[in-house]
C-alpha cells in the first residue's frame, strides 16, 4: 500500500507545530498525542521521523519518551547519541527515567550504564537506588520529587516555595504536602486544597491532627498492596519511607492507574496462554515461538483427552449417537470452569480473596456448578431422549453434566487457589490444567456410563 504523502505531510506539521508551541510556551497539545504521532510518523516516513526527533527540546523529549512503549525506548538509544540520551533521561521525573534505563538495560545492558554514567552523581545515586528495587516492590515505582515540608515551617513559605518550584517545572502532579519533623521522619499528609484555608503565618505543627492524613507504605512493600491502598481509600498519591519512617518518595496516581492496566493485560494474555511481554515485540518469530510453546501444551492435554476416548472405543462404535453427544459435555464443563476460573482469578488480583476466604470461594462455586448442573442436566437429558429416542441415554448425559460441571467448578476456584499458595502466578497454568480436567472428566464420565448402564 503506498502512503498519502499528504497525510504524512500532515503529521510533520502538526509535530512542528506542537515543538513551537512547547517553546513559546503556548503548549497546545499533551506529550502523549506528540508520542502517538511520533509512532505514526514511524510508520510512514523513517527519514522525517528521525529528522523531528532531533528537533524536539531535551525538556519535552523527556515528557514524550516516558509515554512511549519499552521497544521504542530501546531504539531511540540507536538514533541518538549516548550524551543526548542521557541529557533527556535526566529531565525525566525520577520513577520514569529508573524506568528507561531498566529498559534499556533488558536489551543492552553497556549503553544503560553509558547513559546512567553521564547523570550527575546525586541524580546517579538516586536512579541506582530506584532500579535496585524488585519490581514487585513500592520503591521501584516511586519518584523523589515531591512537595514536602518541616513541621515548624511557616504555612505562607512552604506555599511560596511550591509556587516556585511550579514556575521552574521541578515539580508537577502536586496534590499534597508531606509533613516531616527535623529528623526527616514522615508525620502526615495534608491536602494542598485545605492547606490554603489555613492562616499564611501558621506553622505546620499548628494544623489539627485530624487534617493530617497518615497514609504510606514502606519501600519494601508489595505493589499489589500499595494499588489496593490507593484504590480503597482514593488516593490520588502516597508517600513511601524507608525502615526508619524517613520520607524519600512517593506513588502517583497515574502509576497506579499504569500498574492495574498492565496487570489486567497480564492476567487477560496469560489466561489465553499467551506472553505479554513477548507480544509486545516486532520480531514475529518471537511471538511465534511463545505462543507455539502453549499451544504444544495444549497439544499435549488434547492428547490426553483423546486417550480417555479411546478406552471406549468400542462403546462409541456401538451406540454412534455417544460421538455426537460428546463435544456437548466437554464444551458445558470447559465453559463453567472458565467462569469460575475468570472470576476467582480476578477476586484474588484485587485482593478480595486470602486464605480466609478460600473455602468460602469454593463452596459457593461448587454450589452454583451443581444448581447449574441440574438444570442444564435436565434440558440436555429431555433434548437427547426426544433427538435419538433412548430414555436411558438421556439419563447418561444427564448424569455426566452434572458431574463434570460440579468438577469444574470445584477445580476452577481450587487450582489458581492452589497455584498461588506455591507462588505460582495463577492466571498462567490454571487453563490448561482446568481444560485438561474438565476434558477428562467429562469424556470419562459420559462414555463410562454409557458402558454401564446402555452397554
Amino acid at each position: 500500500m503506498i502512503k498519502d504523502n499528504t497525510d504524512t505531510q500532515s503529521l510533520i506539521d502538526k509535530l512542528l507545530q506542537a515543538i513551537q508551541d512547547y517553546k513559546s510556551d503556548n503548549n497546545t497539545i499533551h506529550p502523549y498525542d506528540i508520542s502517538e504521532l511520533l509512532l505514526e510518523l514511524r510508520e510512514d516516513d523513517q527519514n522525517s521521523y528521525l529528522k523531528i526527533l532531533k528537533k524536539i527540546p531535551h525538556e519535552l523529549f523527556a515528557d514524550v519518551l516516558s509515554e512511549m512503549p519499552d521497544y521504542i525506548q530501546e531504539e531511540i538509544t540507536e538514533l541518538l547519541s549516548t550524551r543526548k540520551i542521557a541529557d533527556i533521561a535526566s529531565r525525566m521525573d525520577t520513577d520514569d527515567a529508573a524506568d528507561f534505563i531498566q529498559t534499556v538495560s533488558e536489551d543492552n545492558d553497556e549503553t544503560a550504564q553509558k547513559i546512567l554514567d553521564n547523570f550527575e552523581d546525586d541524580d546517579k545515586q538516586i536512579i541506582s537506588q530506584l532500579i535496585s528495587y524488585d519490581e514487585d516492590e513500592a520503591g521501584s515505582y516511586m519518584q523523589t520529587e515531591l512537595f514536602g515540608a518541616n513541621i515548624s515551617e511557616k504555612i505562607g513559605n512552604a506555599i511560596s516555595r511550591l509556587k516556585r518550584l511550579k514556575q521552574s517545572d521541578e515539580l508537577d502532579n502536586i496534590w499534597h504536602c508531606h509533613i516531616t519533623d527535623d529528623d526527616g521522619h514522615f508525620i502526615g499528609s495534608v491536602g494542598l486544597e485545605e492547606l490554603i484555608i489555613f492562616e499564611h503565618n501558621l506553622k505546620f505543627e499548628d494544623i489539627p491532627s485530624d487534617k493530617l492524613k497518615d497514609f504510606k507504605v514502606n519501600h519494601k512493600t508489595d505493589i499489589k498492596d500499595v494499588v489496593e491502598m490507593v484504590t480503597n481509600y482514593n488516593l490520588t498519591s502516597i508517600p513511601v519511607v524507608d525502615d526508619n519512617n524517613i520520607l524519600i518518595g512517593r506513588i502517583t496516581s497515574d502509576d497506579i492507574y499504569d500498574i492495574i492496566e498492565e496487570s489486567a493485560t497480564e492476567q487477560i494474555y496469560n489466561m489465553a496462554g499467551v506472553d505479554d511481554e513477548a507480544e509486545q515485540e516486532e520480531d514475529l518469530f518471537e511471538i511465534g515461538k511463545t505462543r507455539a510453546t502453549w499451544l504444544g501444551i495444549n497439544l499435549l492435554t488434547a492428547i490426553a483427552a483423546s486417550v480417555v476416548i479411546g478406552f471406549f472405543d468400542q462403546t462409541i462404535q456401538s451406540i454412534v449417537a455417544l460421538a455426537v453427544l460428546m463435544p456437548i459435555v466437554a464444551s458445558m464443563g470447559g465453559n463453567a470452569g472458565t467462569q469460575t476460573l475468570t472470576v476467582t482469578v480476578r477476586q484474588m488480583a484485587l485482593g478480595d480473596i486470602d486464605n480466609e476466604d478460600a473455602k468460602k470461594t469454593i463452596y459457593k462455586e461448587i454450589v452454583l456448578s451443581l444448581a447449574n448442573g441440574m438444570i442444564f442436566a435436565i434440558v440436555i437429558g429431555i433434548i437427547s431422549y426426544i433427538w435419538f429416542d433412548m430414555p436411558m441415554l438421556g439419563v447418561v448425559i444427564a448424569l455426566s453434566m452434572v458431574i463434570n460441571l460440579l468438577c469444574a467448578g470445584f477445580f476452577g476456584s481450587v487450582i489458581p487457589l492452589l497455584l498461588e499458595k506455591f507462588n505460582i502466578d495463577p492466571a498462567i497454568g490454571s487453563t490448561v490444567i482446568l481444560t485438561t480436567i474438565t476434558d477428562v472428566v467429562g469424556f470419562f464420565s459420559f462414555l463410562g456410563l454409557a458402558t454401564l448402564i446402555l452397554l
